[in-house]
């Protein structure tokens, strides 16, 4: 009785040791940081689409240590459209960023300009192209977009709808954010200023949140 008593002891002693050992392990792996870009598609530095951007990674670094954030804002610089020879613009110093294999989402704003994507984001998005071959560096991240208009019906949608397309040829998983704000961020812009949109600062707040529950998933 003794000696079975014993072997159950060790039995399960070795069994506690080894669940612990994949606790460990687990949370180890769990424990990998995920990096979240946010891009601000407006030539005004700073201004309303800089800020909606940096309250959905503000919220998304918050919702989980995990991750870290960084904002790109495309005011101010210079990127042409695609080109077979591509020119030597400001684009070259991003480009890097975008193919660090540490990201792990991207949160693309643009000001709804007639009801569409800025100049800018459209360029900014062709330039991405090499991030398309040899390899798809972006398929299976997620993407979420930040829309910025001048009237709470200003495109903002039409504008989500024409980045989340053409991110879609990256191979990225579009990501809303949580309910209600189920297509992306849709900020109001009065006079320069989101501070009083509280209803538009709340869906980039959800659409942070989400892509960061997401980028941890994806990126495991």
């Amino acid at each position: 009785m003794k000696q079975n008593v014993t072997r159950r002891h060790f039995l399960a002693t070795a069994g506690v040791a080894a669940l612990g050992a994949g606790v460990a392990k687990a949370a180890e792996g769990t424990g990998k940081p995920v990096k979240i870009i946010g891009v601000s598609c407006s030539s005004r530095k700073g201004m309303t689409t800089a800020k909606a951007v940096q309250a959905a990674l503000d919220a998304a670094q918050g919702a989980d240590p995990r991750i870290t954030v960084e904002l790109i804002d495309l005011g101010g610089l210079s990127i042409a459209g695609y080109s077979p020879q591509p020119p030597q613009d400001d684009f070259t110093a991003i480009l890097p960023k975008l193919q660090d294999p540490a990201l792990g989402g991207l949160i693309i704003g643009s000001p709804a300009y007639f009801r569409g994507m800025s100049a800018l984001c459209k360029a900014f998005i062709e330039r991405c192209a090499p991030l398309r071959e040899p390899k798809m560096l972006l398929a299976n991240k997620p993407v979420g977009v930040v829309a910025v208009g001048a009237f709470r019906n200003g495109g903002q949608e039409m504008t989500i709808e024409q980045i989340q397309a053409a991110m879609l040829c990256f191979g990225m998983i579009v990501v809303g954010g949580n309910a209600p704000a189920f297509q992306g961020a849709t900020v109001l812009s009065t006079k320069d200023d989101i501070s009083a949109d509280t209803l538009g600062l709340d869906t980039a707040k959800k659409l942070g949140a989400h892509m960061a529950e997401m980028a941890l998933k994806l990126g495991i």
